[in-house]
């Protein structure tokens, strides 16, 4: 029987891995630009660290988590998001000394139990950005235009950028004290989860996409109505930032973010055409994550991007580049007593730079035309007994027809000569 791969995983396969390259290279050169250094972290982490840092009331902490134990009866877990693990090697690697702030960005794989849909696996691949040290909204606009200036690189254009404040250990408990007396009579209302999270963290209420929740909420009191006032100064702050900066914005109440580990500024970037699962991004604060992770209290912030997401969205505005195998050469030799020379001379033009292949499949003089076209390639160095014996080959131009014998020597030259005019 056909082993195939796990549900909520994909292949990517040759014919599509030059997208995501074209999306990596993207991000690395934005990051650059803004001073973030990349930083990778193990696919596995203590399954502490996510208990203690993303929130043990979160859905993907109860719910979605890959956990095991391994053979030293150690848990571990398959890192769900990043943001944790690279607080833990923030702590660990002593960064926090080598500058006042720290700036990373990673790419890679993370692991959820959810329901595979569109452009959601449980294998998935995020980028995102982090930035540990600093407690001003200066940082937080820097961080969010990033992620737009990174989406809108890309050609993705019909953005929406929502922003909130989630408060502080200060002010939020008297939020949520208000949230519970608005919810208190609903809660038979709502579904299972969000009757857990009522006594648990009934802010998660706002964030559950079901349509009798969303209807029972509201008219639930906002957070901003309940900031403290230096979560009030900041978010005035990090508005005005935004609006200085030509970046649009729409206050959104109810936006909460999925973890708990979020203080102070959280936003959401949708890309509409995307329907209903439009998010293609998300962040915000975590001032508190790395006290929770057993250093000093550090403000932070940083944010995610799905690239799946991302890829599905760059698909259906038909805005991927052009995927294309052309090489300068393919090497074309006839009959088996030249294969030598033949190999030699592929060899010789990968080491100077000329992108080359040859045939390895034994194929007559018409099928390894049919192949250097399927490349396709811009010369074909023919070889056969007559040009061996001469010390030369057959070049010929695909794009004019024109061919010539050329100093097997001298093929370099004449490819480059050719391809600059």
């Amino acid at each position: 029987m056909l082993i195939t791969g796990p549900r909520g995983t994909k292949d990517i396969l040759p014919d599509v891995s030059g997208n995501w390259q074209y999306i990596e290279k993207t991000v690395r050169d934005i990051c650059s630009l803004y001073g973030y250094k990349e930083i990778r972290t193990p696919i596995f982490e203590h399954t502490e660290l996510f208990l203690r840092g993303i929130g043990e009331t979160t859905d993907i902490v109860s719910k979605e988590m890959y956990t095991f134990t391994d053979r030293g009866e150690r848990s571990l877990t398959l890192r769900p998001e990043n943001t944790a693990a690279v607080v833990r090697a923030f702590l660990e690697h002593k960064l926090y000394a080598e500058s006042l702030l720290s700036k990373m960005f990673y790419i890679g794989p993370m692991f959820r139990y959810d329901r595979p849909q569109a452009g959601r696996y449980r294998q998935f691949h995020q980028f995102g950005v982090e930035a540990l040290g600093s407690k001003g909204p200066a940082i937080d606009a820097e961080v969010i235009i990033l992620a737009v200036q990174l989406l809108e690189r890309l050609g993705l254009t019909d953005l929406n950028l929502y922003v909130n404040s989630v408060g502080c250990p200060e002010c939020r408990p008297v939020y949520r004290e208000k949230l519970q007396d608005y919810l208190r009579e609903k809660t038979t209302d709502l579904c299972t989860d969000c009757q857990s999270r009522f006594d648990r963290n009934p802010m998660r209420i706002l964030d559950c996409k079901k349509t009798k929740c969303t209807e029972e909420s509201a008219g639930a009191p906002h957070i901003v109505d309940c900031l403290c006032d230096d979560c009030s100064t900041h978010f005035e702050q990090l508005k005005s930032l935004l609006s200085a900066a030509g970046i649009h914005y729409v206050l959104n109440p109810r936006l909460v973010r999925g973890l708990d580990y979020y203080t102070k500024t959280a936003f959401e970037i949708q890309y509409a055409p995307l329907g209903s699962q439009s998010a293609v991004c998300g962040g915000g604060r975590y001032d508190g994550l790395v006290a929770e992770c057993g250093g000093q209290a550090t403000p932070s912030i940083g944010f995610a991007i799905g690239i799946e997401r991302i890829l599905l969205a760059l698909e259906k505005q038909g805005l991927l580049p052009d995927a294309s195998n052309e090489i300068d050469v393919f090497v074309a030799p006839i009959g088996k007593e030249v294969q030598g020379i033949a190999f030699k001379l592929l060899c010789d033009l990968r080491k100077n730079g000329v992108t080359a292949d040859m045939d390895f499949m034994d194929r007559n003089i018409k099928g390894q035309m049919k192949q250097a076209n399927k490349y396709p390639a811009r010369f074909v160095a023919i070889i056969g007994d007559d040009e061996a014996a001469q010390g030369k080959v057959m070049l010929k131009n695909m794009q004019s027809g024109v061919q010539e014998l050329v100093d097997i020597h001298a093929v370099q030259n004449k490819i480059q000569v050719e391809m600059e005019d």
